[in-house]
């Protein structure tokens, strides 16, 4: 069983988080596959594909990144209907995803506030082309969180190395007491996407959209909320090699829920 500390696993669900498929939600029409239906990765399975995506095809982080943010900020609106978002950013391609996403949030009309685990200063290429446009677009990038409906946990991916700690591990611990609903990109942050352990704090979402496939280290972990996995245009043909399953339906649309065993059992805290 994956462990967690006492305050990432302290926060309270909404009402209603027991049935995350309960007719009413605003994501009833995205199309639903069950867990055993499509495959999933290992952390090293998701480096490998991301490999091949920038050096074999050529398609760059710039445009992984903007799949990811639109993808986000889609599911964001259309699941939740927010008026005030803050995202919680990284320095890294996880961060730059979130960033992203405030962008496209921000074009939507709504009320959208940045806080970065990290100096601005310190983000460089892709992440820091996307706060440049943030900044540019007057988008408040702040030194400290604020109350929103919604909290994008945008901190860290799949590449996690030990325990959060620093900025990260302050702005997690913010998260954790807040009251509106949590939506991690990609993974909780402190989810080991393979084991899903935590070796210290982990983030627990009402939401997570994971990129590409979804990793196996969420199949079963409590933090992760509702599943959904977003098309960041990954080739079905770079999955072949490492013999995974199927990849999720795009073709049905770019968001697709996907149902866990424990979703079906009403195992959701």
């Amino acid at each position: 069983m994956p462990m967690y500390s006492s305050w990432s696993a302290a926060r309270s669900r909404p009402d209603g988080y027991g049935d995350p498929m309960s007719s009413g939600s605003s994501t009833d029409h995205l199309p639903t596959v069950e867990a055993d239906q499509i495959g999933w990765l290992t952390e090293a399975d998701m480096m490998e594909v991301d490999r091949v995506m920038v050096e074999d095809l050529r398609i760059g982080l710039i445009q992984m990144m903007e799949n990811a943010g639109r993808n986000l900020a889609s599911l964001i609106v259309s699941r939740y209907r927010p008026e005030t978002v803050t995202v919680l950013a990284g320095s890294g391609g996880n961060g730059g995803g979130g960033l992203v996403a405030a962008r496209h949030l921000a074009n939507h009309g709504v009320t959208v506030a940045v806080v970065l685990s990290r100096l601005p200063g310190a983000l460089t290429g892709v992440p820091r082309h996307q706060l440049d446009i943030l900044e540019r677009m007057a988008v408040p990038i702040d030194d400290e969180p604020r109350e929103a409906s919604v909290v994008v946990d945008a901190l860290i991916g799949y590449s996690l190395r030990g325990a959060p700690r620093g900025r990260a591990a302050e702005l997690m611990h913010w998260l954790a007491a807040q009251s509106g609903s949590v939506v991690s990109l990609d993974t909780p942050s402190g989810l080991d996407v393979t084991t899903g352990d935590g070796p210290g704090a982990v983030v627990r979402a009402d939401a997570t959209l994971t990129l590409a496939m979804p990793k196996i280290g969420l199949r079963s972990a409590a933090t992760v909320g509702e599943l959904f996995v977003a098309d960041i245009s990954v080739p079905p043909s770079v999955y072949a090699p490492l013999q995974v399953g199927p990849p999720p339906p795009f073709h049905l649309g770019p968001i697709i829920r996907c149902r866990r065993e424990r979703d079906r059992t009403g195992t959701g805290s």
